[in-house]
């Protein structure tokens, strides 16, 4: 899952950013509003951090451009505006959630990964294609019952599979999910990672279609 990171205060940028890395998520990081902006207009996020304090654009004004665009990612805003009123404008900007400053690492993580699970569909922290699980709130895998051990970057990969079982993923679609500042289309790393999932997995359970893509589980 990739994260769009927007917070202009270097250190507690780099703290967010090393906190949702470790959390399994690939974080693209900026400092300016009109960079933020630009970004969630042109490139693929699963979900943003704003905050709403940037130079060049304020976040406000960012998110009611991404969503007068039809930008539908989820948006946890970061403030250090605790009055009501200034929540409420965010969450008429298009806002999903708000965290106001100062906040644990671990309630921005558990926030994000609830609103991205939401805005895929799942209504449940566990969720499951056949005998695969992951446990959303502790981001781990199990198969068959039994702990599933992958690196940083195939546990990306499967999450986003298993956050959009049945459906048919391209590889560029992938690409742009799983990788930090975007997707090198002609590299084949993304085909060794597959195939390494795969070897994990099992046969039958993550497969490709040839010229369509990845699909985890059985396409509709």
């Amino acid at each position: 899952m990739r994260i769009l990171l927007a917070e202009d205060d270097p250190t507690l940028r780099a703290r967010i950013a090393e906190a949702l890395a470790g959390a399994g998520f690939a974080v693209d990081a900026v400092a300016d509003g009109n960079e933020a902006e630009f970004l969630g207009q042109t490139e693929a996020f699963d979900a943003a951090v704003l905050d709403l304090g940037l130079p060049g654009m304020d976040g406000l004004a960012a998110l009611g451009r991404w969503r007068d665009a039809g930008r539908g990612f989820p948006v946890l805003v970061l403030t250090a505006r605790s009055r009501w009123h200034d929540k409420l404008a965010g969450f008429n900007a298009g806002a999903d959630d708000y965290l106001t400053k100062p906040f644990q690492l671990e309630e921005l993580i558990v926030r994000l990964r609830a609103l991205i699970r939401r805005s895929a569909g799942h209504a449940h922290p566990r969720l499951a294609c056949g005998p695969l699980v992951l446990d959303v709130n502790t981001s781990r895998f199990s198969l068959d019952g039994a702990p599933l051990a992958l690196t940083a970057q195939e546990f990306r990969i499967l999450s986003y599979f298993i956050h959009h079982p049945g459906k048919v993923i391209t590889r560029g679609v992938l690409g742009e999910h799983v990788y930090e500042g975007g997707f090198d289309p002609d590299s084949n790393a993304l085909d060794v990672l597959i195939s390494r999932i795969r070897r994990k997995l099992g046969p039958g359970l993550l497969r490709t279609l040839r010229g369509q893509g990845f699909v985890l589980g059985d396409p509709p």
